[in-house]
């Protein structure tokens, strides 16, 4: 059966033909009523026209043709398949996309739980590559509206290693039944070679397969990432679309590009080009003008699901870095960790009220894990690591996340203005998310009614907590912001409590009434605020200069 891509290809050329065919016809009647010329070519007398001639072949070799010609072999073709699900006899169970990486309500140390995340929204346009869909095309099998056909997704990878390691990414892989590689010197019309998962890294999307062969196989060279800037030549192999091999070239265009503000992409900072790439293209090299792999192709930026000239690439360094971890003994990627949250971008306001320029402020602390046992709280500011000043999240997670658990690190931090140290030993993030989300599955207060004489100045009514509200739990509950109001501009959450307003405890409302009474036009207000629902998973701070 034909593929959708070759059905709409026959339409759309019969389309033309048809449109063409009419056009002639039409020109040629024309002409035969205004000229009576039908027939006339015959009597033409071309004797004194010249033959053309095919020139001899010239070679016009580039640095593109010479790296295409290198790197080429080994590129791969992958096709993955997945066994439909059956409900029943009459049909098949059609699954829908799966997001990668650690649940959104995860404590981490990036992002911390809670915080929103419009990732639907962005999957309309940040598309994965293998399929026409956000993760892939659902085509039957010969019988495309019932049970017993198989979805097929398809990618690209390349070989790192002689006996048959490859590198793609974990989507083009994930939840298949079967995996075939394709390399270039195989049969036409032939599915490729078996494959098997040796390790994949959600965090990062990527995934290292592996083939059996009785012979070497032509491998890439891996380059460094860090070297690539921005306007460098780059290209892209891949297999767009279930064509051939196919080889596209443009420019670095940014450099640690994040494109999913959740914790689930607190790993993914990209290269992104303009070289183009489509789906199919996903898992295949972007390569350097030394022909040196620098990035895993990994997600576009589109409106149609075709190329618009935003592509995203995993960079090598990181790549290298997942490989060397997925191909040994555990075949998974360890991070390190210190159970704590935070939230990245904070307003500007927040800096100023806590005192700090560069670092980051803790916004929760997971009961039991690292963090917690080397003394460290909400509200602390980590300005240093080993000495080394931390300037961002970015820099704490890279920091962190690099280092084995078991090793101790010392931190610096602000309490209160005043700096501190503290020695901290690393904990596997996996176990530290786990113990996170089992220490965040507690309920909190529920809804009341109450005015606030608040509500004039920075647009809000609370009310105290009601009776049934956890013990440790204080502060006062959020009930109505005013559209437009100082609260509305700086999105305070409705149904949040407020625990503090600029480092000031809140116990109950009359503690919020006497620090609102003092609050002044010109002033920077922070209110430090936690989910009802889940009051272990950390703060968030919204703070914004009163008007």
């Amino acid at each position: 059966m034909k593929s959708l891509l070759e059905r709409l290809r026959v339409r759309r050329l019969a389309s033309t033909f048809t449109v063409l065919a009419t056009l002639s016809a039409g020109i040629l009647i024309g002409s035969v009523v205004a000229h009576g010329v039908k027939g006339q070519e015959k009597t033409v007398d071309s004797s004194d026209a010249t033959p053309l001639k095919i020139p001899n072949p010239r070679d016009l070799s580039t640095t593109f043709t010479r790296i295409a010609k290198e790197v080429g072999p080994a590129v791969v073709n992958i096709n993955s398949e997945t066994l439909p699900k059956e409900h029943n006899r009459r049909g098949r169970m059609r699954q829908a996309p799966q997001q990668q990486g650690p649940d959104d309500n995860s404590p981490d140390d990036d992002q911390g739980p809670g915080q929103g995340n419009d990732q639907g929204g962005m999957q309309d346009f940040f598309n994965r590559f293998f399929g026409m869909g956000p993760q892939g095309p659902e085509q039957g099998g010969p019988d495309d509206g019932g049970g017993g056909g198989e979805r097929e997704s398809l990618g690209s990878g390349f070989i790192v290693d002689s006996r048959g390691y490859i590198i793609t990414n974990n989507h083009v892989v994930d939840k298949a039944d079967k995996i075939y590689v394709k390399l270039t010197t195989d049969p036409e019309g032939e599915r490729g070679h078996p494959a098997t998962v040796v390790g994949v890294d959600k965090d990062t999307d990527i995934a290292v397969i592996k083939i059996n062969v009785d012979h070497p196989l032509p491998t890439v060279k891996m380059g460094n990432s860090d070297s690539a800037q921005v306007g460098d030549w780059v290209m892209a192999i891949g297999i767009p679309f279930n064509l051939s091999q196919t080889v596209t070239a443009g420019i670095v265009s940014a450099k640690n590009r994040t494109i999913d503000p959740t914790p689930a992409g607190q790993f993914q900072h990209f290269i992104q080009t303009d070289a183009a790439i489509n789906p199919g293209n996903s898992g295949g090299p972007l390569i350097n003008m030394a022909g040196e792999v620098i990035g895993v192709n990994t997600a576009i930026y589109t409106e149609s699901g075709g190329y618009q000239g935003i592509g995203f690439a995993m960079p090598a360094n990181t790549v290298i870095s997942d490989y060397n971890d997925l191909i040994g003994p555990e075949h998974k990627v360890v991070r390190g960790s210190i159970g704590i949250s935070f939230r990245p971008n904070l307003p500007p306001a927040v800096s100023r009220v806590y005192g700090f320029k560069n670092g980051v402020l803790i916004s929760s602390v997971t009961p039991g894990q690292p963090a917690d046992k080397a003394g460290l709280k909400t509200g602390d500011i980590i300005t240093a690591i080993d000495g080394k000043t931390i300037k961002d999240g970015d820099e704490l997670v890279n920091n962190i996340s690099a280092r084995k658990p078991g090793t101790s690190v010392s931190i610096g931090y602000l309490r209160n203005g005043k700096p501190m140290t503290t020695t901290v030993t690393i904990g596997d993030r996996t176990k530290v998310i786990e113990a996170g989300n089992v220490a965040g599955n507690q309920q909190g207060p529920g809804s009341g009614s109450g005015a606030d004489a608040s509500q004039s100045k920075l647009g809000i009514t609370v009310r105290d907590l009601p009776q049934g509200a956890p013990a440790d739990l204080h502060g006062v509950l959020v009930q109505t912001v005013k559209p437009g109001s100082f609260a509305d501009s700086i999105q305070l959450p409705e149904r949040g409590v407020i625990i503090a307003v600029n480092k000031q405890p809140v116990r109950n409302k009359a503690d919020y009434n006497a620090i609102v009474s003092e609050l002044k036009s010109g002033q920077d207000v922070v209110f430090e605020v936690v989910d009802p629902q889940h009051p272990h998973d950390g703060s968030n701070f919204f703070g914004g200069t009163l008007q």
